[in-house]
């Protein structure tokens, strides 16, 4: 059966499912752009399976040129570019790849909170362009982060990951979430309380219609202006002009970003904001979890095409 993969992915497993299958593999290292994956689709209306990066939107016009597609593997845990709704009408089995990368994304969580809070990238910058003449007691001042309150916004395999991190800083944990996680160590507070209270505040829930938008310019208005907000989750969940905005204020002490509502595209505001860490959506990006993510994608093909059910099916 043939397989479309919409970018090379890292290890042994889409040569492995090559040796079973007709695979396809789209050249681009970044996938196709929206034309050109129509029209590779369009060229290839037989193909069974679909190994779709988080870029690639799978709605009814891409389903409807792929009249035999049977799985949809998405390489990512959340599913907010593949309708549900659609696949499930027309019979198309979707799969995801959780787990595998939780730790990689609360690794580089920590890694933007830290650097953040330390302000390490404007260090950096600072001595690579040759400014720094002699140690500075008033130079480049940063907030601490031991001790401190960390608001987590979705309490779920990478928020708790994040969460267990946060105790060998003995950091508070306050999380906000539509169901109670049981961790002992974590309080449960209404999102508003969250908000007023942390001194980070870290993103880690789904992206769909109930938290597009999540972080709006009310919201932000909430957060302490000493606060440092982390986005490793999707782009969409903040107001980017809003957040721009607070941070030219000076009313938030910093953002440190992974992802963006139109990546690659990111508003000029936001690039020329003070106190921020801008990141190319690296979350993921160890190559243990990139690797271990493209074997669940492609396991979960292998089975459903085999007439069985994926272990991570949606």
């Amino acid at each position: 059966m043939k397989v479309l993969v919409t970018a090379p992915l890292p290890g042994p497993w889409v040569p492995w499912l090559a040796e079973r299958h007709e695979v396809l593999v789209f050249p681009n290292p970044a996938g196709p752009a929206r034309p050109e994956l129509l029209a590779w689709a369009a060229a290839n209306r037989d193909a069974a399976a679909l190994l779709a990066l988080l870029t690639v939107r799978v709605d009814e016009a891409l389903l409807g040129v792929l009249p035999s597609l049977r799985v949809v593997a998405n390489y990512a845990v959340g599913v907010d570019n593949v309708d549900l709704t659609a696949c499930a009408a027309r019979a198309v089995v979707v799969c995801n790849t959780p787990e595998v990368l939780t730790d990689a994304t609360a690794d580089l969580t920590w890694a933007l909170l830290l650097a953040c809070a330390r302000r390490v990238t404007e260090g950096e910058r600072f001595l690579r362009d040759g400014r720094w003449e002699a140690f500075c007691p008033t130079l480049l001042l940063g907030v601490p982060v031991a001790g401190a309150t960390l608001g987590i916004v979705g309490l779920g395999r990478i928020g708790r990951a994040v969460a267990r991190r946060a105790r060998g800083f003995g950091m508070r944990v306050l999380y906000a979430s539509p169901r109670d996680a049981g961790d002992p160590e974590a309080r449960r507070v209404p999102l508003e309380e969250l908000l007023a209270s942390a001194d980070f505040v870290s993103l880690h829930c789904p992206l769909n219609d109930r938290t597009r938008g999540l972080l709006d310019a009310q919201r932000l208005a909430l957060l302490r202006p000493h606060a440092v907000l982390v986005n490793t989750a999707r782009g969409p969940l903040v107001d980017e002009a809003a957040l721009a905005e607070a941070l030219h204020a000076g009313r938030l002490g910093g953002a440190a970003l992974d992802v963006y509502t139109d990546e690659p595209r990111i508003p000029q505001r936001l690039l020329t904001a003070p106190n921020t860490v801008l990141l190319p959506h690296l979350g993921s990006a160890s190559r243990a979890a990139r690797e271990a993510m493209a074997r669940l994608a492609v396991e979960g093909i292998a089975t459903a095409l085999a007439g069985g059910a994926p272990a991570n099916r949606v």
